[in-house]
């Protein structure tokens, strides 16, 4: 590249060609910045060198854009440059950066004041210049998320949070530093799941997400005027940014998203409730513990855990991928007590109050697709929530350890927009039942029993549980419960491909964000495999078939972390559905569900099965099976205690 650019200047001389002789200077700097070969410290140098000779064209006066990036490139190499007095290069480097920015202003060129203030900030915060690098990411956030409210399209605002997701990260990074936690899981928060709680948020204010035309109208025209003004400030020789901030300013008052603020987080965590918010960092990962009445408190964890929980991830997802369904299964008792101990599991749950009887998780990123709270824990830390109670179970883990059970929720955005909602009946059932011809009268008989819990049910079965039937049903805005019992996959290349398997084809999340309206839905139970797996990118976005049933107004998502076992599920499903009778707590009552498939041996399966809601042509085929099972492993042996089997289904959302 090099040899290149240096023939191209024997033709673009400074005389004959001065603009593109200054061009491929900036371009040769570039070049000898990341040159692999020779010195490091001599290639600073001659990159250097090649910008400042480019500078003697590219000047404020003629070219201000191009003087601002060369001065922000020619910060970048003092900041590295190793020859020299340290201090006088920072000084150099932050007053070019200083610099850059009288041209890359927020108004002009919004993009490249984020793109210095993000080099500017990482500047100040590896030289633990903390303050400085909060004003400086907080600039840059604040620029960032004004531009993603002018953008038009959802795929415009995803592209600007890849791009831009770092900056959030670097933002934790220095509140953990000034020991600023509260704004520390505000800033979180704010890069979690944004266009999400987006429409979630036009959806509350508008209902079914349908602005009122004027106010559409209003963005819509505010949007085309900002635009346009962008356009004749590019071409003006005098510009004046007046009139665009004016513009910017009107858009981001009449639009609806606000951030949360630390106290209506802590809202979010009422009397003997927690919540445990993971963040992973550049280099390490922390937890958030969030309660009722105090400031969070934060566990960080070094480096090397990090690493440990990285690898452990890429051969858990490895394995789930390239298994056979028994070596999956059998190893995935041992794979969560390693995750246990790389996340610290029993560390953070000491240190939550004592008195804590419920827990709401929080996941970041890829710790979306672990089952958290299937974690084991020592007997200690059981003990520690029930010091009165003697009785440990023999191997406890996380949701033995609350009263009032354990939930997930996507972030606290979504959790505040979920519990904003009032409380809905539980009278209403739709269900969808073994759509694909695999499956006919092979559901081992728990849609006919939970049916039996509502007046009226709708079932749409075997040829007619179609997408065409379903999308057509006009019975869904009243439905207060929608249960699927099918197949289910999620498309790790295009998410929003993922979906529900149904007689004529594909349910998909596109569908269900486009077309469902569940305003009334209480819970949407998805009795299928990988329906709570959501994407992995570069961002903290949580795109999945729980995310798309909450934007069509569901509370509660129950949804399976990977490829499930039929008859385990149906048993659970029938056991869930039972202790909702006489529990309002969704959460709790797929815990206990959990733990009694988890501990239940064949001999109590079978005291059970008569007194199941489960019909006697069901009851019957059961019997038959566990007979063989008393046979062949024992009436004492437990045939679901592989968290294989039970500890798929998390509950996501409101919990009640």
């Amino acid at each position: 590249a090099i040899k290149y650019y240096q023939a191209a200047l024997t033709v673009r001389t400074r005389e004959d060609f001065p603009k593109q002789w200054a061009d491929t200077q900036n371009n040769l700097a570039a070049a000898y910045y990341d040159r692999i070969n020779g010195s490091r410290a001599e290639n600073l140098e001659q990159a250097i060198e090649y910008y400042q000779a480019a500078l003697t064209v590219r000047t404020r006066e003629d070219f201000p854009e191009d003087w601002a990036t060369t001065q922000n490139n020619l910060a970048i190499a003092y900041y590295q440059r190793i020859n020299g007095s340290r201090a006088e290069n920072l000084e150099r480097a932050i007053h070019l950066y200083r610099e850059a920015l009288t041209v890359r202003t927020r108004q002009a060129l919004p993009i490249n004041h984020v793109a210095t203030l993000w080099n500017l900030g990482k500047l100040y915060q590896e030289e633990q210049q903390w303050q400085n690098a909060y004003d400086t990411f907080a600039a840059a956030i604040n620029t960032v998320e004004l531009l993603r409210g002018e953008e038009s399209t959802d795929d415009n605002r995803q592209k600007l949070a890849e791009q831009w997701n770092r900056l959030y990260l670097g933002m934790v990074e220095v509140c953990i530093a000034l020991e600023l936690y509260g704004e520390a899981v505000e800033y979180a928060e704010r890069s979690k799941g944004q266009n999400l709680i987006e429409l979630l948020s036009v959806k509350d204010l508008y209902p079914q997400g349908e602005i009122p035309p004027q106010v559409r109208q209003e963005l819509q025209s505010l949007k085309d005027r900002i635009y346009e003004e962008d356009q004749r400030l590019k071409q003006a020789p005098e510009k004046n940014y007046d009139l665009i901030t004016q513009l910017r300013q009107q858009y981001a008052t009449l639009y609806p998203y606000t951030p949360l603020k630390f106290p209506q987080i802590q809202q979010l965590a009422p009397a003997s409730t927690a919540l445990v918010e993971w963040y992973i960092l550049g280099d390490s990962f922390c937890v958030f513990l969030i309660t009722h009445n105090s400031e969070p408190r934060l566990l960080s964890f070094p480096e090397s855990e990090l690493d440990q929980l990285i690898a452990w991830g890429n051969e858990y997802l490895r394995n789930y991928r390239n298994k056979t369904s028994s070596e999956w299964q059998n190893s995935l008792a041992t794979k969560l007590a390693n995750l246990a101990q790389i996340l610290h599991i029993d560390a953070i749950l000491q240190a939550l109050p004592q008195n804590t009887q419920q827990l709401i998780l929080v996941p970041h990123r890829y710790l979306h697709l672990f089952p958290l709270h299937a974690l084991p824990v020592r007997p200690e830390t059981w003990q520690y929530f029930h010091p009165d109670n003697q009785n440990i179970p023999p191997h406890p883990l996380v949701l033995d350890c609350f009263e009032a059970g354990t939930r997930y929720t996507p972030s606290c955005q979504l959790l505040h927009k979920v519990q904003e909602q009032p409380q809905r009946p539980f009278q209403s059932l739709f269900a969808v039942q073994t759509p694909t011809e695999d499956l006919h009268d092979a559901d081992y008989g728990v849609t006919d029993a939970i049916k039996q819990q509502f007046d009226n049910p709708i079932i749409i079965n075997k040829t007619q549980a179609t997408r065409a039937n379903l999308l057509a049903a006009q019975q869904l805005p009243d439905t207060n419960c929608l249960f699927f019992y099918c197949h289910g996959y999620f498309d790790l290349e295009s998410p929003l491909d993922s979906g529900l398997k149904l007689a004529d084809g594909n349910l998909t999340l596109s569908d269900i964000i486009a077309n469902f309206d569940l305003r009334n839905c209480r819970l949407v139970t998805l009795s299928a495999c990988e329906t709570g797996q959501t994407q992995l990118d570069n961002t903290d976005e949580y795109i999945g078939l729980p995310s798309g049933f909450m934007l069509a107004g569901s509370q509660n998502i129950i949804g399976s972390l990977w490829s499930v076992s039929a008859l385990a599920t149906s048993l659970l499903m029938t056991k869930f559905y039972t202790e909702l009778q006489t529990s309002p707590n969704i959460a709790l009552a797929l815990n206990q569900s959990q733990k009694w498939l988890r501990n239940v041996t064949v001999k109590e399966l079978q005291d059970w099965l008569p007194d199941s809601p489960l019909e006697n042509e069901w009851q019957e085929k059961l019997t038959e099976t566990l007979k063989e099972w008393e046979k062949f492993i024992g009436a004492s042996h437990q045939p679901f205690n592989s968290p294989a089997y039970w500890a798929a289904f998390c509950a996501i959302g409101k919990g009640a």
